[in-house]
């Protein structure tokens, strides 16, 4: 399914090409802009691109080049250092982010306990955790002063069958491990000073048999926390407990229109900054499900779906939540929307061509 009609995804897609055949200086970059990188995991590289704050107009910077494929990216709290997994390496890269204009160094790579489907550094910026989907582990990475990933890890846990995702709780004092295999979430305390993940009580919620829940986001509130099910397409949400770190679960939707017949899996899970809306990725329906959220109750209402480029892996949002960029792995094309802060509904702006099999996708302001 396109975007937009034929014409005129040609046209925009011709005019995308020119303007990415020369290079952009950083002084070009205008401080009403964002920046957003792309993990072009077929590439071995990382685009970098401006995002136009008032127009949603995206242009292409340059490509830093890594000695893998990068999946999963993530910034330091201080957005002072941006941490890739280089999957094919099973190692993780660190890579200094230039103030301003958000230009990548690479600064070295870390050996890990395998393959990194996903990692997040946590908020005090000194521990770096890891998900491993063919491990069926987790292990948490010290981050040395100088923002590079040190090689010894300070916890390693076992887990159920393929690990997808982790995230923390909004304080830091809990994190959250899906597994896309064992059907269920499992339940940590952290200890930011030390590093170390212990199982809470109780240490996992079980999900329904044959959901596959995949990628994790808190609501901006902490109250709630959302699973996307690969398997299942499906969204769960779910009422955080601040004190003792337990989900229970509230309800689940299913991503996909009643009538859809086909093969589809889910992707990724996002929420807008003001926490009215929730969108999760289909691959195989090839669409965007929107979602109401209520602020009150944390549950969800479905609000229909919006076609996208091919096999939508990951998407993301602009930190002002005006913008939606969506990645097509199988098209090779990013998909800007403008977000109706009203609606939540999204208007196609344009499309881009991008690096090959685009696996990941991060929007960020910078210092």
């Amino acid at each position: 399914m396109h975007l937009l009609p034929s014409a005129l995804t040609v046209a925009l897609a011709t005019a995308c090409l020119f303007t990415l055949a020369a290079p952009v200086s950083a002084a070009e970059i205008a401080p009403a802009s964002f920046i957003v990188y792309i993990a072009a995991s077929g590439d071995n590289a990382i685009g970098r691109y401006r995002l136009q704050r008032d127009t949603g107009d995206l242009l292409h910077l340059d490509d830093t080049k890594l000695p893998g494929a990068p999946g999963s990216l993530a910034l330091s709290a201080d957005r002072r250092f941006l941490y890739a997994a280089v999957r094919s390496m099973e190692s993780v890269a660190t890579l200094r982010v230039t103030p301003g204009d958000g230009a990548l160094k690479l600064l070295g790579t870390t050996k890990v306990a395998g393959n990194p489907v996903y990692i997040t550094p946590d908020r005090s910026g000194k521990h770096l955790l890891t998900a491993y989907y063919t491990g069926n582990k987790t292990a948490v990475y010290p981050i040395a002063a100088d923002g590079i990933v040190q090689s010894t890890a300070t916890s390693l846990h076992p887990t159920g069958a393929n690990p997808h995702c982790l995230v923390p709780s909004p304080d830091g004092r809990f994190v959250f491990v899906s597994n896309t295999g064992a059907d269920k979430i499992l339940q940590y305390q952290f200890d930011t000073t030390t590093g170390k993940l212990t199982p809470n009580t109780p240490p996992e919620i079980l999900t329904t048999k044959g959901d596959g829940p995949r990628h994790l986001t808190f609501h901006p509130s902490g109250k709630f926390l959302y699973a996307v099910n690969e398997k299942g397409s499906s969204t769960t949400a779910f009422q955080f407990n601040s004190q003792t770190g337990a989900l229970t679960a509230l309800h689940t939707l299913p991503t996909l229109p009643a009538d859809f017949t086909g093969n589809n899996s889910c992707a990724d899970i996002e929420i807008t900054p003001d926490g009215k809306f929730l969108y999760a990725s289909n691959r195989g329906h090839d669409s965007l499900a929107r979602y109401a959220i209520d602020a009150a109750t944390g549950r969800l209402t479905a609000l229909g779906h919006t076609p996208t480029e091919k096999t939508p892996r990951e998407f993301a949002i602009d930190p002002t939540g005006r913008f939606l960029i969506a990645a097509g792995q199988s098209s090779n094309r990013l998909a800007v929307y403008r977000l109706d802060p009203a609606t939540g509904a999204l208007a196609p702006l344009a499309v881009h061509p991008c690096g090959k099999s685009p696996a990941w996708v991060l929007i960020t302001a910078l210092p």
